[in-house]
Order: structure tokens, then sequence, then C-alpha cells
């Protein structure tokens, strides 16, 4: 059983994902700002941390350090409302694994959780011929010069790689990387492939017509 802990210091929200947690079937503590959650976590070994960012007593960001200072294996996943791209690398430059910005969907933070959980059993790096993805650091190669990709861009490109061969369509790709219901259009994913495209130069990105993407081999 997997074991997730919880910290948020809004309770409402936290009983709410406590709550679906324990329904899904994972084994689950909470705590309400991060120094508790640290002292929780000083006792328990977890599988997912999933942390608010602002909250009193301790941040996440101070959690977060403090945890990548004793374990650099659990995933972790932090809920935001800031939503600027400044926030989210600093939580990936101390450690974090994923984000998921307020308000979002409890299905789709589902989702995420589950992927998350799953690529503890999968490999950092990512090959294919000359491309390399270091997804813990996000860190692209081709032809071992390192290409610089946004977060959702990285993100999108290291769904392609990890199901090459299938199509993903673009609702699977908003879901995935957006992290939330997202209402406007889906278009927005043919913006982020032309610009993976022009920045990387991979052919092998094929456009599957009124569905969505896939990278062949």
């Amino acid at each position: 059983m997997k074991r997730i802990l919880v910290v948020e210091d809004d309770l409402s929200i936290q009983d709410i994902i406590y709550e679906l947690l324990k329904e899904e079937g994972y084994d689950v503590k909470k705590a309400s700002n991060g120094k508790e959650a640290y002292d929780i976590f000083k006792e328990h070994s977890f599988d997912l941390i999933i942390t608010d960012v602002m909250m009193d007593v301790m941040d996440g960001h101070q959690l977060v350090k403090l945890v990548r200072s004793k374990d650099s294996d659990v995933k972790i996943l932090m809920l935001t409302a800031l939503g600027e791209e400044y926030d989210e690398l600093k939580g990936f430059d101390l450690g974090v694994d994923d984000y998921i910005s307020k308000p979002f969907s409890f299905n789709i933070l589902l989702k995420r959780i589950k992927a998350l959980l799953r690529r503890g059993n999968e490999s950092d790096e990512l090959t294919i011929d000359n491309i390399k993805m270091y997804v813990d650091e996000h860190i692209l190669t081709i032809d071992d010069q390192e290409v610089d990709l946004t977060l959702k861009e990285f993100d999108i490109l290291r769904i392609l790689m990890t199901n090459q061969n299938k199509v993903i369509s673009r609702e699977a790709l908003l879901d995935e990387v957006w992290g939330y219901s997202y209402y406007g259009d889906t278009r927005v994913i043919d913006t982020h492939i032309k610009n993976i495209r022009k920045k990387t130069k991979i052919d092998k990105i094929k456009t599957v017509t009124g569905v969505g993407y896939k990278l062949e081999k």
C-alpha cells in the first residue's frame, strides 16, 4: 500500500484530499503546516508528499528543502495558487517532482498522483536515438547539446517519449500537463508542439489528424 502525506492549511481542502485518497486505498497522514509535516515525515516513510506552498509556521518550499536533505526518492507534488513559472522553477530547484495549480479537479489530482507513483518505477533517463531527457533534473540534450524548453514543453515531450509510437490526444496532454480542467482551445497544444519542433528539430513528432500527436520510432 502506497503511503501519502497531505500537507494543507485549508482544512476543508485537506479533509477532501484525505478522504479521497483513503477511498482509493492509500495509507494517508495529514498535516496543517510544514513543521507539523516534517515532524511526521521524520517518524514515517512515504511514497508521496502533497504539499501546499503558502502556509504559516513553515511554508512548502522550506518543507521540501528539509525533506530533500533526508530523502531524495520520495515523490513531491506541490499545490499552488501562484501559477508563476518563477515559483515553479524554485520548487523544481529544491526537488519538487510536479505541480498542480489551484483551483484543480480532484479527478485530475488523482491522475497526477497515480502518474507520479508510476514514475517512481521508471528510469530518470529517457533515451531515443540522439535525444536524452533527464526527467528529475529537467534537462534535455540532443547530440549532447542542451536544449532549453519551457516547463510545459518539457512535460509534453516527456509524455511523448514515454509513450513512443502511441497516439496521445490533445485532451490527454492538457489533462496531464496543465493539471486541471482546461476551458480554453485545445490548439494551445498545437502551439507548444510547434515550439518543440522548432527548438529541438525532432522530425519524429507526427500529427495524427483530428486526434493528437505521437513520437514515432
